[in-house]
């Protein structure tokens, strides 16, 4: 449990204290300079939101990441292209819900009347040879948590 000394939370964590910046590449061409101005705000890691340009270039952003030394995570599927953690839905489980749904709208159901479901099983990735390419070491702990470790 963290405390922040506001809000009567103690514990033996000390309080982390984080200062978000956001850095916008809307193509492969602005990439190199997302990362640039990374190290320009000495920013220790990064959080790639799921997008269809960043999602299609995962191999890329990871490989721009290890060469500045920076923690990053997205989506299971970020660790399995060369990046440090990733963390996401169970893609397998998502899909196994299609059949269901295919079979309500042929019998009739419209698509907006049948529920929207979150998903309920999580892959958390990581990538232990990119945590020796940034000299990080990943607590046995955590790596016990994980559901895939990749060496």
């Amino acid at each position: 449990m963290l405390s922040d000394g506001q809000n009567g939370m103690e514990g033996t964590a000390h309080a982390m204290k984080v200062a978000l910046t956001q850095i916008e590449a809307r193509g492969t061409t602005e990439f190199a300079e997302a990362f640039s101005t990374m190290a320009r705000h000495r920013v220790d890691a990064f959080v790639v939101i799921a997008d269809p340009i960043l999602n299609a270039n995962l191999r890329e952003i990871a490989d721009l990441a290890i060469k500045q030394r920076l923690a990053g995570t997205s989506g299971w599927e970020f660790a399995e292209s060369g990046g440090l953690f990733g963390y996401g839905p169970n893609v397998n489980e998502l899909w196994g819900h299609a059949p269901r749904f295919i079979d309500k709208i042929l019998k009739g159901a419209k698509p907006a009347d049948l529920p929207v479901e979150q998903p309920t099983k999580f892959e958390f990735v990581i990538n232990v040879k990119a945590a020796k390419q940034i000299g990080l070491t990943i607590p046995p702990k955590v790596l016990a948590q994980a559901d895939k470790v990749i060496k």
